[in-house]
């Protein structure tokens, strides 16, 4: 382990609401060894800005992390070439061009569709019957597996997420990653023999198309379906929260002075998706004042940056009139997520104002828990309008 300060957490007060931690230990230094999850954490910004970068020292190559057992080999877990030749392979699926003139009026279809659905019921939880199916059908359309319904989708990437931070060892949590990982793959190879006839832009004839094996499809596909669908839900279901808890900034769109995209930013900086990411140090060697040691654990905490008070005045507060752009919730390195466009695309475009625009008087109906700390987001969001 390193040489950083020791501060312990207690988990399940840290799975409900890690940002008291996490001021906490950016107020002690720069890194801190938390051995609750036996790593060593990064919470501020600009060390994580800078030290992300630094794949010689911090690299993702993890073959033995909970991420690659759980999803497999993929470009996530892969430094320079090995990463590159990949997510070069991936682009043509994910690049602006195809959001703009491909995907984004594809999402537009899929929001009106579920619009119409919603419309007569007067209430719903955004999550399990907006966000959910809204994100699961925008990816289905951007993998391929088109064969996977919605809640099937949903209930994969949240089985595999679950256990790739299964930092506890529940086996439990483990048995339903791995069964999650298995279906995916076979749904894979039912895919491939229509995808190689027809070739088109989705992820898997992509990959397929640039020579990927079946493997590699799989290992990218698995992890692309982690972040694909729980960032965008949690992120649809959570930006609509936060206009709606704080109805003078949804004004602010009213009046023309801000828009949804600015409310998408301040609200994946409020509450990041993707709260972290791991690595493997490389060597034993020091940075930020600490020593760390070969083959270590350390995260990268996003979800701390994202609240950093020397980059943010009073942090926890939804403001999307503020500066967002030192905000890193999509990461900052080579690493970069590769469907932020897709995503903002989906949310800040079709997902959140047409929900406004449709459904009039759109109020809270209850109370909104949010929970997690790898992944965070609000787990149910009632909502109620006139029908």
């Amino acid at each position: 382990m390193s040489d950083a300060p020791i501060y312990t957490i207690d988990p399940q007060a840290f799975h409900a609401d890690p940002y008291p931690d996490l001021a906490a230990m950016q107020g002690i230094g720069p890194v801190c060894f938390v051995p609750e999850l036996g790593a060593s954490l990064f919470t501020r910004r600009d060390d994580i800005f800078r030290e992300e970068k630094r794949i010689d020292l911090f690299s993702s190559h993890q073959p033995d992390g909970l991420l690659t057992r759980v999803m497999g080999a993929n470009m996530m877990r892969k430094d320079g070439d090995a990463h590159m030749v990949e997510r070069r392979a991936l682009f043509p699926a994910l690049s602006p061009r195809t959001v703009r003139d491909v995907l984004s009026q594809r999402f537009a279809d899929i929001v009106a569709g579920h619009l119409a659905r919603l419309r007569p019921q007067g209430q719903c939880d955004l999550v399990a019957d907006y966000a959910m199916p809204v994100a699961a059908d925008a990816l289905r359309i951007m993998t391929g597996l088109t064969n996977m319904p919605a809640a099937e989708m949903d209930a994969a990437s949240q089985a595999m997420l679950d256990a790739a931070a299964n930092y506890q060892a529940d086996p439990e949590v483990d048995r339903k990653g791995y069964a999650a990982a298995d279906r995916v793959l076979a749904l894979i190879s039912d895919r491939l023999p229509q995808l190689r006839a027809a070739p088109d832009l989705s992820i898997i004839s992509v990959l397929d198309q640039a020579g990927l094996s079946l493997d590699a499809i799989a290992g990218n596909v698995r992890v692309i379906i982690g972040g694909g669908q729980n960032e965008p839900r949690d992120a649809i279901a959570g930006t609509i929260w936060a206009l709606l808890a704080h109805p003078d900034q949804r004004a602010l769109i009213d009046g023309g002075q801000a828009t949804f995209a600015d409310a998408f930013d301040e609200y994946v900086r409020l509450v990041a998706p993707i709260g972290m990411t791991p690595r493997r140090v490389a060597r034993t060697d020091s940075a930020c004042g600490t020593q760390f040691e070969q083959d270590e654990l350390i995260f990268f905490m996003f979800g701390a940056a994202c609240r950093d008070a020397t980059h943010f005045a009073d942090p926890a507060r939804f403001d999307i009139t503020r500066d967002t752009r030192p905000a890193i919730p999509f990461g900052a390195g080579p690493h970069f997520c590769a469907g932020a466009a897709a995503s903002r695309t989906l949310i800040a475009d079709h997902a959140v104002p047409a929900l406004f625009a449709a459904f009039p008087n759109l109020r809270l109906d209850g109370d909104v828990p949010f929970a997690g700390w790898a992944f965070r987001g609000p787990t149910h969001v009632p909502v109620a309008w006139d029908s």
